[in-house]
């Protein structure tokens, strides 16, 4: 892999899509974080890239051709709009293909750069048939499928750390040996029947930073060792803080910090290329979000350039 000093970036302004007034998720969280991040010179105006959308040929190696095809018509249930949690739009569905692509298009990046991250993503509750909880079309699980189709990368180790279980992507790879899901999540929390990961660690309520972080330290170099993966994705949501609304756990700012550093310094010194999709992050103070999505990229930056 070549040595860079930068990291790839995939943004696009449809990544901010307006919602009700009210709504509880923090949209306006994709627009903060890019400003942030350039303000304070983590990142140069040239590091992001405009995603080119995912094509409906490598959406539907991973999800069912009814379930997107409703879904592009704006034919969904009500109840299936519900489960989603977002009003059904062209402009979502628009955003849901672009957030894939770039995922998609951070992979191919990571080879050259040894990681590549995606301003948003890490849509882990979309099912093969269906999505739910904020999420339409799992982008990780696009992406794998795509390294796995293009014969890029044989076997594949999916870390997902957001707080919640990743049971779309357990469930669209259960039968699938190349690709191996770890999802490390509130044992108490959504989803509430959980699917089965190929690991799955599910943590107690106020679970704090050195029983959690000693648990990664245990867990993830051994499955390394393990699967010997030739590429990694990496769900690094911040909803694990113990400010989170939507969390139940008890991590701090720098704890969260220290899983990202911990995660990302595996994967630089294995040499093994990664892709990271933000996921969730759902804190009643906007800042302390965004602080915490912006220390993945400050330590992505140390570790990486």
């Amino acid at each position: 892999m070549e040595l860079t000093s930068f990291i790839p970036i995939a943004f696009d302004p449809i990544y901010r899509l307006p919602l009700p007034e009210n709504h509880r998720f923090p949209m306006e969280k994709y627009e903060l974080l890019p400003q942030q991040l350039v303000l304070e010179g983590t990142c140069e105006a040239t590091d992001f890239y405009e995603p080119i959308p995912a094509t409906l040929k490598t959406v539907l190696r991973v999800h069912n051709e009814n379930y997107v095809k409703r879904l592009c018509a704006l034919s969904l249930s009500k109840s299936e709009v519900r489960s989603i949690g977002f009003p059904l739009s062209q402009e979502l569905v628009e955003r849901e293909f672009v957030i894939a692509g770039g995922t998609l298009m951070g992979c191919e990046k990571a080879f050259k750069t040894g990681i590549a991250m995606n301003i948003a993503g890490g849509t882990h509750h979309a099912f093969y048939d269906r999505g739910e909880a904020f999420c339409l079309l799992n982008d990780q699980a696009i992406a794998a499928q795509y390294l796995l189709d293009t014969k890029q990368a044989k076997r594949i180790l999916i870390l997902d750390l957001d707080v919640h279980q990743g049971n779309g992507t357990a469930a669209i790879f259960e039968k699938n040996p190349a690709v191996f899901t770890l999802s490390i999540h509130g044992a108490k929390n959504y989803p509430f029947r959980k699917e089965k990961s190929d690991l799955d660690v599910a943590l107690d309520d106020k679970t704090e930073d050195e029983t959690y972080l000693t648990q990664i330290k245990k867990i993830i170099p051994a499955l390394f060792n393990e699967i010997q993966p030739d590429f990694v994705f990496y769900l690094c949501g911040v909803d694990v803080l113990a400010s989170d609304k939507l969390g139940r756990l008890g991590l701090t700012l720098e704890g969260c910090k220290r899983r990202d550093a911990f995660v990302l310094g595996q994967c630089k010194q294995r040499n093994i290329p990664v892709q990271c999709s933000m996921g969730g992050g759902y804190s009643k103070d906007i800042k302390i979000i965004i602080e915490a999505h912006a220390n993945t990229f400050r330590v992505a930056k140390e570790i990486f350039t």
